[in-house]
């Protein structure tokens, strides 16, 4: 195992001064190795550090200019300080230069999201779900891009699936509720209110739900 594999396996185990001495002597002793500065770079991210992971990931650029994990590593970075369409144009990099994986697709899905356009995002966050059917967060942020799209039948399918992985996902259980709503069905909508609530009891926007839908069943009665 040499000094990135060992600084790895620190981050693995959360020790993060460890990981990054060894980072550093791998990069003192192979300064033209971009894979030092790729994991340096995600200690870094890790630990919200974004302006010194930037320039770890960029000096990984430099050296290679075609490794899709320094692009995906800028792609997070971008992401997290909320910079969608740089991080956007950093996650496409990576996946031109072969980057295929569950997480790039649904990064790039949620680049879109955050932009404002869900129906962009579909065929990202369904690929997502396609290559790991255990993501929890990908098939529920794929049940919200449905919905947001008004495929309101299609969003129902992955919030049920959602709990099929997660029976206690309170958000899928009030997203379900709205469909609910939207297909006039305020019964069936008030029961996914109330397992949200079940669920977790401060749940702010179910409560105010349950109760919208319960004066509006009153009046109507």
């Amino acid at each position: 195992m040499n000094k990135v594999e060992q600084g790895i396996e620190f981050m693995r185990n959360q020790k993060y001064e460890e990981a990054a001495k060894l980072f550093t002597e791998a990069i003192d002793e192979n300064p033209k190795d971009p894979l030092g500065f790729i994991n340096f770079g995600n200690l870094l991210l890790h630990v919200q550090d974004f302006e010194r992971a930037t320039i770890f990931f960029q000096r990984a650029l430099e050296i290679d200019p075609e490794i899709p994990a320094a692009h995906y590593g800028l792609g997070n970075t971008y992401f997290e300080q909320e910079n969608f369409q740089l991080a956007q144009t950093h996650f496409e990099k990576a996946m031109k230069l072969g980057l295929s994986t569950s997480d790039v697709y649904f990064m790039l899905g949620m680049c879109m999201v955050n932009q404002g356009n869900p129906k962009l995002s579909l065929p990202y966050l369904q690929r997502a779900v396609e290559l790991n059917k255990e993501d929890v967060d990908a098939a529920f942020q794929y049940g919200l891009a449905l919905a947001q799209s008004e495929q309101i039948d299609l969003a129902m399918n992955i919030f049920n699936e959602v709990l099929e992985l997660e029976e206690s996902h309170s958000d899928a259980h009030y997203n379900l509720a709205i469909c609910y709503l939207f297909k006039d069905e305020a019964k069936k909508a008030i029961e996914h209110f109330d397992k949200a609530i079940e669920i977790q009891p401060d749940h702010v926007l179910a409560l105010n739900g349950k109760e919208k839908v319960e004066q509006m069943i009153n009046e109507r009665s």
